[in-house]
């Protein structure tokens, strides 16, 4: 299987897709990858359709999980996705973050990438793993940081809500990509560019460093450092030309 590549990272990560694709298929097995991130997700979709491979599935834990591990099958039968979660409890007024919880795995020498969504609320937080981890996790973390936690299974139709979105109008002289970053973050024109062009932004997951990129209703920006953005809604223009917008800011 062969497909075009333009960086060495891209050309690594497609030859690991194609190997986890031989691999299935030879030893008629499934074939589960780690947890992929959304950029990754939707390079191996773009592979997988250059190669025409149907029989792959993502899956986080949750229907709206960000990042996802990618299974490979044979067949049409979908075996389960070695996906465990885990919940922690502590005091509602420590106040833990995504960041906390983290460094706190990451603290036990396990990978970025056998870990998937951290979800975190007052008092409660509950971390999606890869299965063959889930043990030792429990049996190792006591505290994260200097708070003291309480370990168990997690039920995942009661997930934390977070800190949710928030929905801001705005106006923009257009579409083109700079002029959007701009808006949603807060940002000069010219800081909006100079993290277009460092590959600091994507478009519906996949880096974009063309500044002059036309975005449309619904494309789903990333913009490291500031955050998630969904362009909900294109209003038409004001009196001085100016286009209408709303802009979901995830936090």
């Amino acid at each position: 299987m062969k497909t075009a590549v333009y960086t060495s990272d891209k050309q690594l990560f497609y030859a690991k897709l194609d190997d986890a694709v031989s691999l299935c298929l030879q030893r008629q097995k499934p074939y589960f990858f780690s947890f992929l991130t959304e950029e990754e997700q939707a390079l191996a979709e773009q592979y997988f359709r250059s190669v025409h491979f149907e029989s792959f599935s993502f899956w986080g834990g949750y229907p709206a999980s960000e990042r996802k591990v990618l299974g490979l099958f044979f067949d049409d039968a979908e075996p389960d996705f070695p996906v465990s979660a885990v919940q922690f409890t502590f005091r509602k007024t420590d106040k833990l973050s995504h960041r906390d919880f983290l460094g706190s795995l990451m603290s036990l020498g396990i990978e970025r990438q056998t870990v998937g969504d951290i979800l975190v609320e007052d008092g409660r937080a509950i971390v999606f793993v890869k299965f063959e981890i889930k043990d030792y996790i429990c049996s190792q973390i006591t505290k994260v940081g200097r708070v003291g936690v309480t370990i168990s299974d997690a039920d995942i139709n009661d997930l934390p809500q977070g800190r949710g979105e928030v929905e801001q109008a705005c106006t923009v002289s257009s579409m083109r990509l700079d002029s959007i970053v701009a808006a949603a973050a807060g940002l000069s024109r010219e800081k909006a560019k100079s993290l277009i062009v460092s590959g600091n932004v994507s478009i519906n997951h996949l880096v974009c460093q063309k500044i002059s990129h036309t975005v449309r209703e619904g494309d789903k920006l990333t913009i490291r450092g500031k955050g998630k953005y969904t362009i909900s809604g294109v209003f038409g223009e004001t009196k001085k030309h100016r286009i209408k917008l709303s802009i979901i800011h995830y936090r």
